[in-house]
């Protein structure tokens, strides 16, 4: 793939590329920070159980 390929092919891509609404921006926003918080909610799931359960501290 040469060079001009691949300038034809980002040109189709900003071609098609447009600015999202307020509602789209919003919604996307959202899920963003829907699958952060699932993701560090798992962590702290997976992270509260080895404290506790695999490897309690030695009092």
């Amino acid at each position: 793939m040469g060079l001009r390929e691949i300038v034809e092919a980002w040109s189709r891509i900003v071609a098609y590329a447009y600015k999202p609404s307020r509602s789209e921006y919003s919604a996307v926003l959202k899920i963003v920070f829907l699958a952060l918080a699932a993701v560090g909610g798992i962590a702290f799931i997976i992270r509260f159980i080895f404290t506790v359960f695999v490897f309690p501290q030695i009092s």
